[in-house]
């Protein structure tokens, strides 16, 4: 496992500091706010270590209410709402700053037979020979701010590679389509909760930018401010993080500054493994952002 997988881990780990209170610490990725998908995975994962092993994640329902400070710690509350038969579902409400930033609810349920379909994988091209998000960044590193660049060219802990990259400082107009091999820089103990919400941790990247490339936009543009509003996520099959996945995303609707975006992820056998769909903030300043 590599260094920066293992600190991800830890970051998504989280500390106990009463029964259901939790603490977790936040992790630049150089923009100055948290990235969305930190605080889904360290929701998750707070609401997992409340919840009998036996019983596995299978949706979540989140909003994203203020921004996060990346350089101060996040404090995570866990209702217990409910402890079925075979279901349980928890309440996890983020703090910063004795202000909520984020919740979620997720709904558990213990494994058991039943019917069983699903959608096919939609031809696509392989992980191989594709340019990874770091690579594509090394090609633009020059037009990045210093501060920005260094966090750009770093190591990842999860390796991402676009099916159909565009140039961010040049962008043009394109499907409201997009797909995104992921798989985490190492492998993995098998323990299914981590895989989990170190799925729900990735599958922020990406996705309200999917509801831009109709427009010719991006959100590294300075006139755009770009934000998650909400996330879903309904996990149907096992998986594996340290194998590959394909997370592919359509935006059906972008109106009213919002653009809303539904992906599907599958294995890399073409097994549906989860859902997902996410609405974002998308508005156009009339000033540049200084």
């Amino acid at each position: 496992m590599t260094r920066v997988l293992s600190e991800l881990i830890e970051l998504l780990a989280l500390e106990r500091i009463e029964e259901n209170l939790f603490r977790g610490q936040s992790q630049d990725l150089g923009w100055g706010q948290v990235f969305g998908g930190q605080v889904l995975g360290q929701a998750l994962s707070a609401a997992v270590q409340t919840v009998d092993p036996q019983r596995h994640v299978h949706s979540l329902h989140a909003y994203f209410l203020r921004p996060g400070d990346a350089k101060r710690p996040i404090v995570y509350s866990v209702d217990r709402l409910r402890d079925g038969g075979s279901f349980s579902t928890r309440r996890v409400v983020a703090v910063q700053g004795g202000q909520p930033i984020f919740n979620l609810a997720a709904s558990f349920h213990l494994d058991e037979p039943g019917l069983d379909h699903a959608d096919a994988m939609p031809a696509s091209i392989g992980p191989d020979g594709l340019l990874s998000e770091l690579e594509l960044w090394q090609k633009y590193a020059q037009r990045l701010p210093e501060g920005a660049r260094s966090r750009a060219l770093a190591e990842r802990p999860i390796e991402l590679r676009p099916v159909e990259p565009i140039d961010p400082f040049a962008p043009h107009k394109s499907s409201a389509s997009h797909a995104v091999w992921l798989r985490a820089a190492g492998p993995l103990p098998d323990d299914p909760a981590l895989h989990r919400y170190l799925l729900a941790y990735c599958s922020d990247f990406a996705f309200v930018p999917t509801a831009m490339r109709p427009h010719g936009k991006t959100w590294i543009d300075p006139r755009m401010q770009v934000a998650s509003l909400d996330h879903v996520m309904w996990f149907h099959r096992p998986f594996r993080m340290d194998d590959w996945l394909l997370h592919v995303m359509h935006s059906p609707s972008a109106s009213g500054a919002r653009g809303l975006v539904r992906g599907s992820i599958f294995s890399r056998d073409g097994r549906l493994v989860a859902s997902t769909g996410q609405e974002g903030l998308i508005r156009e300043r009339t000033r540049p952002r200084s």
